[in-house]
């Protein structure tokens, strides 16, 4: 017999790596444990009423906190959503997005735990997924088999499994982040002419002869982190960015958003007498001339 349990950890890093030296010794991950709930499905009700869900979820949250890492409640990033009327179905698909976006996390783990009964034994699979919150990259997958015990004491297998695979997710996913430290975040950017404009992609904007793609182009170039990013093609009414590095961390220290990004483009755009209009869905940019 099997029983599925569906996790998904949210971590929040701030630094380099998970093992830092005297001048980062303050710079630590911050894990958020949270139950990924079927669509559908209420994410409160699922929690409070699922067991083993609670189980794996405290031990996988404890084998964070057994690091040295540091952790947030689950249950007061819930609260903090609002009241009860905050979570009808209306909103249930977008709850875990609004815990991500509160926690103000980098990456978050997805984690599928799978309790299994045999004759054999009893045995507990983890399987870990981490991604990056701000692009949905995905940074490592891990899958943990706890040794099979004629046991009905699943708490114990859980952590069996958990204690095994946490460390090489954590080194996994530490490199994963120096490279963005390094080299910066993606986004990309898909740029278009409305059917209202008199402009085109190739339209002379300034005296000194520059086409509305140069324009574009010559702006990416300034701003891209470390001047690299990738332009995918264009056409009379479109051009395409499907690599533009940004820094983690913007001037003041705060985590980089794609809505500021957008909005000093449309700024600059505006003061070359160009008016544009923005959407921004994660990491992904489509800008309008209008």
């Amino acid at each position: 017999m099997r029983f599925k349990i569906f996790l998904a950890l949210v971590l929040c890093v701030a630094s380099v790596g998970f093992a830092q030296d005297d001048s980062q010794s303050n710079l630590q991950p911050t894990i958020m444990v949270i139950p990924f709930t079927p669509k559908g499905a209420d994410l409160r009700v699922n929690y409070e009423h699922n067991e083993w869900l609670r189980v794996a979820i405290t031990k996988v949250k404890d084998a964070f906190d057994q690091r040295g890492v540091n952790t947030i409640d689950f249950r007061a990033k819930l609260k903090q959503l609002g009241n009860a009327e905050a979570l009808q179905s209306e909103q249930k698909t977008s709850l875990k997005d609004d815990i991500i976006a509160i926690s103000g996390a980098d990456i978050y783990i997805e984690v599928e735990a799978n309790i299994n009964r045999s004759n054999s034994g009893n045995s507990v699979t983890v399987l870990m997924s981490a991604f990056n919150a701000f692009s949905g990259e995905s940074y490592a997958n891990k899958v943990s088999i706890s040794p099979k015990f004629y046991t009905e004491n699943y708490e114990k297998l859980i952590v069996k499994a958990v204690d095994e695979e946490v460390p090489n997710l954590l080194t996994t996913i530490s490199e994963k982040f120096e490279d963005i430290r390094e080299n910066g975040l993606t986004i990309t950017l898909n740029g278009g002419v409305s059917e209202e404009s008199d402009l085109k992609m190739d339209t002379e904007v300034d005296d000194m002869g520059s086409l509305l793609s140069d324009l574009l182009e010559e702006y990416i170039a300034d701003n891209a982190y470390k001047g690299n990013y990738h332009l995918q093609g264009v056409s009379d009414t479109r051009m395409t960015f499907d690599q533009i590095k940004v820094p983690y961390k913007d001037d003041n220290g705060n985590s980089f958003r794609s809505t500021k990004f957008a909005l000093d483009l449309r700024r600059f755009l505006r003061t070359n007498e160009i008016k544009a209009s923005t959407t921004v869905v994660g990491n992904s940019i489509t800008l309008t001339i209008q």
